[in-house]
């Protein structure tokens, strides 16, 4: 599996460069970060998994790869994520059954690495 952590890893550098470059922009989009993602009439996890079926809709592996493992971390299963991204399968056709095979991938990694109690 390489949907997860690898795409994780290798936009590390890269994006804590730009954040050291416009710190004050990734301050503002963390503030919206956390206020969209925040618990309110809809729970963390389903939120997360809105995220996700966005990420595989706009094709970002990054994306992908940050959301998948935050539904992981809020109780999202297997079953749960799949269902999802068949959503998008709907309303994106045959691109989202490439992104979405990239996505359960990604979610998977992280499920197996949370079971097995090496979440990160």
């Amino acid at each position: 599996m390489t949907n997860g952590k690898a795409v994780r890893d290798e936009l590390r550098g890269p994006t804590r460069a730009l954040r050291q470059a416009i710190p004050e922009v990734y301050r503002g989009y963390k503030e919206l970060h956390d206020a969209a993602l925040a618990a309110g009439a809809l729970d963390v996890k389903s939120k997360e998994l809105i995220a996700l079926a966005i990420a595989v809709s706009k094709e970002c592996d990054g994306c992908i790869a940050a959301h998948a493992h935050a539904a992981v971390r809020h109780g999202a299963t297997p079953a749960e994520a799949a269902e999802t991204i068949g959503v998008t399968f709907l309303m994106n056709g045959g691109p989202a059954t490439v992104y979405g095979a990239r996505a359960y991938d990604a979610f998977l990694e992280f499920h197996e690495q949370f079971e097995h109690g090496k979440a990160t």
